[in-house]
């Protein structure tokens, strides 16, 4: 455990000195966020710098690197996975900068990269034999076969989408990755033991906090879907690496909770001909529209998650 505390400790001080190095550089070359029209509450918030999730990624990629005792195959490709939807958040970010409005990468453009990652990664599990998927709240096992393919790759795109569409308030994705990730690490410890997710985990949490003083509100710089997506792709990895592909819904309850609330809208508003159920979508903008502070949801979010979380632990123990 000392291990696993000291990564996380290591990570939080590269996080905090890549994002205190970063910011600046961010002024710098005006990588500033443009918000959306319609988020009224935000528009305080333009030209806040963007692409903030570097420094958080590349300060847990060192620590996980530098801490991993054995080069297991399954932490190094969740290295690689992690990356790769960093680079496609990035390059959206970027696009975005350059044309100057909310608009980056072509939906289907966005979907083309994130499907083949998750479709590579869904492959590598079938051929490594990663199976065995734990059923929620017991020991036990179920072995889904090479359905794992395609399982694997839904779960990376609902993933992926679900964190991403809950980086819509200060603090509000990485405060609630933090938890996520802490839970998870604890149920790979308490079901297999040591592990070198477990140091992925650990790795994640200690940036995240790293990087948490510059992004609560008021936020001094975003992640961007450079984080965001990247941020997905580890905890799909985490999930779906140590069998644990079902908890991601039941610990990431919030982040599914942004993406039912996305779906309930558009289709409320389709079948009554322009009604909604919600005053905004992703339900954290409801909630901001019903008068409550950015600090506040984002606590909210927090305390669910570890919970939820608290909770499965216990009932496994």
């Amino acid at each position: 455990m000392k291990l696993y505390l000291f990564v996380a400790l290591v990570a939080f001080a590269l996080s905090f000195a890549f994002c205190y190095a970063l910011i600046p550089v961010l002024r710098k070359y005006k990588a500033g966020q443009n918000i959306l029209v319609y988020v009224k509450e935000h528009s305080s918030k333009k030209g806040t710098p963007t692409m903030g999730g570097i420094a958080f990624v590349a300060a847990a990629v060192l620590a996980i690197a530098v801490f991993l005792r054995t080069r297991e195959r399954v932490a190094l490709v969740t290295l690689a996975i992690g990356l790769s939807y960093m680079i496609v958040g990035l390059l959206d970010d970027f696009l975005k900068r350059k044309h100057k409005q909310n608009l980056g990468l072509r939906a289907w453009q966005k979907f083309a990269f994130q499907a083949c990652i998750a479709l590579l990664a869904g492959i590598f599990c079938f051929r490594a034999g990663l199976t065995k998927w734990y059923i929620p709240l017991t020991k036990r096992t179920v072995n889904v076969g090479w359905g794992v393919i395609p399982l694997s790759a839904f779960v990376f795109l609902a993933t992926v989408n679900a964190v991403n569409l809950t980086d819509g308030l200060d603090g509000l994705a990485a405060g609630t990755s933090v938890p996520f990730f802490v839970v998870m690490a604890t149920l790979i410890l308490v079901e297999v033991g040591n592990s070198s997710m477990v140091v992925v985990c650990f790795a994640l949490s200690g940036a995240l906090i790293g990087y948490l003083p510059f992004n609560i509100s008021p936020a001094s710089v975003f992640m961007g879907d450079t984080g965001s997506l990247s941020l997905g792709g580890f905890a799909a990895c985490v999930g779906l690496f140590t069998g644990n592909a079902f908890y991601i819904a039941i610990v990431g309850v919030m982040f599914v909770l942004s993406v039912v609330s996305v779906l309930l809208q558009v289709v409320y508003f389709k079948c009554t001909g322009g009604k909604r159920i919600f005053l905004m979508s992703p339900i954290h903008h409801h909630f901001q529209e019903k008068g409550y502070s950015e600090s506040r949801i984002a606590y909210a979010y927090f305390l669910v998650t570890l919970v939820v979380g608290t909770v499965c632990i216990a009932v496994i123990l």
